[in-house]
């Protein structure tokens, strides 16, 4: 059975795409007038985070950023939903892969990406980036967006061969009305530039190192600030030696050193002054692929992935409005990915056949939930009733039996006994019911209460009193 998706103002959700330290992306649907939809994506805010001031107005710097930076290399923001304690942004849905997913494929194979392949994906990455860098605001101001988090998890390779960034989540830019905590760290340690461990003012520069880092690491298939520990990173970025490329890959051109150890250098004014200078050095030196052929090799790489998640594009697409897709599935989250791109599993089996055997039996799932709540009702006052009934017959014969010698100095001697008429429990005015009549005990035959050991009074000379 295929769950519902749910609806939020004119938004559909469906299942979870990705999931981050701050949002989860689901697909979703535009749903319009006219029976007009649009898949999307949406990045749902986590709902601890959903009341959160300052989340939520990282997230609205988020949106607010991204919506002014309009490039084919960048994924796109369409819409930002606040209703119902509830959070989202609506961004372009892209059929494609993480680049980090492919540098794993392409290594589970033995093999590396090839240099005009890596190369077109990281130009295309650094147009994007400089597109940010040169966002302005509607009156015309730069808004001096710096992404700080460049890394193969936020670069999607589309099916059509296009690269894009995504998640400005911890962009900086003039004017944010949600400022960063002085000491605070984000991004991904092995891609941010010295300056960033040495809290100096941040600049494009740090996009132009992390997006050398990412080239390194795509051209070799290994990590270039790879450490035991976070100490171990932060030391090997502060203080390791530029490792050449051609050590690690060879067969690639000569300049490429240059250009890496340009695009790496410690000190930012030592580096390319923009993305878009790389992205012409980085050209110029190995080439690029054309879009065509990036294509052709993301659906080498991640084929099955992508034919897995286009069905349940199409199964989405194919519902009516905010109606379940026709047939079950359940894509699968992937916690470690901050991207759009990553893989489904779809699977016919039934999530209440797999969480609960019952209704396999047959019969209604409901029905066979309230026959069980009936049955444990019903269990629960039988043990009640006869546990006050227990009680009362216990009262009634300690009422019986004569009250055995006190034994103790502690002792205090009994009241005289009064005739009195029974008492219930209820209030004033209340009308007896069963339960009252069963708890209802005549006056004389309670037990005598015993002396308090925290008053003195009742108690002989001569003997401690404890007040615990």
């Amino acid at each position: 059975m295929s769950a519902r998706p749910q609806l939020v103002g004119r938004y559909a959700l469906y299942g979870a795409l990705a999931s981050g330290g701050m949002a989860t992306v689901h697909i979703g649907r535009l749903l319009g007038p006219a029976g007009f939809s649009r898949t999307v994506a949406i990045k749902r805010l986590h709902s601890q985070f959903a009341k959160d001031p300052e989340f939520i107005a990282m997230f609205l710097d988020e949106a607010r950023l991204a919506a002014r930076i309009r490039h084919p290399n960048v994924v796109p923001t369409l819409d930002v939903v606040a209703e119902a304690d509830e959070l989202f942004l609506v961004m372009e849905y892209v059929h494609g892969e993480s680049l980090a997913r492919a540098c794993r494929a392409v290594a589970a194979r033995g093999e590396r990406i090839p240099a005009r392949i890596a190369s077109a994906i990281v130009v295309g990455a650094l147009h994007g980036l400089h597109a940010a860098h040169e966002a302005r605001d509607e009156q015309g101001r730069p808004l001096e967006v710096v992404h700080r988090d460049v890394s193969p998890q936020n670069v999607i390779v589309g099916a059509d061969g296009v690269a894009r960034v995504l998640d400005f989540g911890v962009a900086k830019a003039l004017g944010r009305s949600q400022q960063t905590r002085e000491g605070q760290l984000k991004g991904k340690l092995s891609y941010m530039a010295p300056e960033q461990f040495r809290r100096e003012p941040l600049t494009r520069g740090v996009d132009v190192y992390a997006a050398s880092v990412v080239l390194w690491e795509v051209l070799t298939g290994e990590r270039l600030n790879a450490g035991d520990s976070e100490a171990a990173v932060v030391e090997r970025v502060l203080f390791g030696a530029y490792r050449p490329v051609r050590d690690r890959a060879p067969g690639l051109p000569a300049g490429i050193d240059a250009v890496l150890s340009k695009g790496l250098a410690r000190r930012p004014e030592d580096r390319f002054a923009s993305a878009r200078e790389l992205a012409i050095a980085l050209e110029d030196c190995l080439g690029a692929a054309s879009a065509l052929e990036v294509a052709a090799w993301i659906g080498a790489v991640a084929g099955a992935a992508l034919a897995q998640r286009a069905q349940v594009v199409e199964a989405v697409e194919a519902a009516p409005h905010g109606a379940a897709p026709g047939r079950a599935w359940a894509p699968v989250s992937q916690p470690e990915e901050s991207t759009i791109g990553v893989p489904f599993t779809v699977t016919a089996t039934r999530t209440s056949e797999t969480a609960d055997p019952a209704p396999a039996l047959g019969g209604d799932d409901n029905a066979i939930s309230r026959s069980r709540v009936w049955a444990l009702g019903a269990l629960g006052v039988v043990l009640v009733t006869a546990g006050l009934t227990a009680l009362e017959l216990r009262g009634h014969a300690r009422a019986a039996a004569p009250e055995p010698a006190a034994e103790s100095s502690l002792a205090a001697p009994l009241p005289p006994a009064s005739a009195a008429p029974m008492v219930s429990s209820s209030p004033p005015g209340a009308t007896p019911s069963a339960s009252d009549a069963t708890v209802a005990v005549p006056r004389r035959a309670r037990p005598p209460a015993r002396p308090s050991r925290s008053d003195p009074s009742a108690l002989p000379r001569g003997l401690p009193v404890s007040r615990d």
